[in-house]
């Protein structure tokens, strides 16, 4: 298993920054992705408008996974209309 990290950005409505967060929660223990920490850093704004949004909720999970369930994931994440942007990074170690 590697270390990842994932940004996440939701919207800033409490409803759609509610329900983006347990879908993300729930896909990532569906695939046995281990969370090893949340930092939730707030909200910012973006650099380009996003769906006519200029502000977004950052959130960073640090993660460890399969690296073949990332793109599984991946694919689950862009069904999530509750998700503004999202990257994964490997940490290297």
């Amino acid at each position: 298993m590697r270390q990842y990290e994932l940004t996440v950005i939701f919207p800033l409505e409490e409803d759609q920054y509610q329900a983006g967060r347990e879908t993300v929660l729930a896909d990532l223990a569906a695939h046995g992705v281990e969370i090893v920490k949340t930092d939730e850093t707030g909200d910012r704004d973006l650099a380009y408008e996003i769906n006519r949004r200029k502000r977004g909720r950052y959130v960073l999970f640090t993660l460890k996974a399969d690296p073949a369930k990332i793109s599984v994931i991946d694919k689950a994440f862009k069904l999530n209309a509750n998700l503004l942007r999202y990257l994964f990074v490997k940490i290297e170690e």
